[in-house]
């Protein structure tokens, strides 16, 4: 991870993340208030929203993070959030400064899909 004018270079750890598997689709880190800090389709796959809609979900994703952190001292800060759609395999992880938001081909196993979760904490460590 290099630093471009002391700022985190985001966009070899979307790549990374792009890599981890042919099934991947999408990968976007996203700041604290749901802006897209670097992102990326994988090659050959389509977007399944508008460039509009992926900003509005980020956006969401930000505002359910904060809501989701009310329950931290309770029930212990959020690891992940696992969705399946028809469409698309979601998956949101919360590192302190960021949130990280991948898709993938829903046909995967599940075992395959928490390995790639594995995978994408240990990138996204230092974020």
């Amino acid at each position: 991870m290099k630093k471009d004018n002391g700022k985190l270079c985001l966009l070899p750890i979307v790549e990374d993340i792009i890599a981890l598997d042919p099934k991947m689709r999408f990968a976007a880190i996203i700041d604290l208030r749901g802006n897209i800090s670097e992102a990326i389709m994988k090659e050959g796959k389509t977007s399944l929203k508008t460039q509009k809609e992926e900003e509005h979900f980020c956006k969401q994703v930000a505002i359910r993070r904060k809501i989701r952190q009310q329950f931290d001292n309770s029930l212990g800060p959020v690891n992940y959030v696992h969705i399946e759609r028809r469409k698309v395999t979601q998956f949101v992880l919360y590192p302190k400064r960021k949130t990280v938001y991948v898709t993938m081909e829903p046909n995967m196993d599940i075992e395959r899909k928490l390995e790639i979760m594995e995978l994408v904490k240990k990138k996204i460590a230092k974020l």
